[in-house]
């Protein structure tokens, strides 16, 4: 089941940030974003509990993915594309049109789902990751009404 986050999944979710990111969000970063009108978190959970979580943050008509992870037995199974794709259709009921991302050039599983989805590398952020250091390719999803230029 996929449902928006709440204040009691915050302990769970701030869990498998430690064990997947190299610098992971704080559980206490995670509650003010959570407060923040402008984020959206939703999670994963597989008989009772939270077996990963998505988020965004809206500026304006663009939106944000800021976290996407999956507890590993999870993996390989569909799960990380249906909470990706769920995430970009609430963020379009939010009036979202186009939807950006960061991504390690190494991660491959994540980016063929994202390319899956619609996300188009667009460019890269040189050392944009640390512990280790990596570049980032720079993904967007856009809904083609919007123009690149003003």
């Amino acid at each position: 089941m996929i449902r928006r986050m709440l204040e009691a999944d915050l302990s769970d979710v701030s869990e498998l940030e430690r064990q997947y990111f190299s610098m992971p969000w704080s559980e206490k970063q995670l509650r003010e974003s959570l407060e923040n009108p402008d984020y959206l978190f939703l999670v994963l959970e597989l008989e009772g509990k939270i077996a990963g979580y998505a988020g965004l943050v809206r500026a304006g008509d663009e939106g944000d993915i800021t976290n996407v992870v999956l507890a590993e037995e999870c993996r390989g199974r569909g799960f990380g594309k249906l909470l990706v794709r769920t995430l970009l259709e609430e963020g379009k009921r939010r009036g979202i049109r186009d939807f950006t991302l960061e991504v390690r050039v190494s991660n491959t599983p994540a980016i063929h789902v994202y390319e899956a989805l619609g996300f188009v590398k667009e460019g890269v952020r040189k050392r944009f990751y640390e512990k280790p250091t990596e570049d980032a390719w720079i993904m967007w999803k856009r809904d083609g009404s919007s123009s690149l230029f003003l």
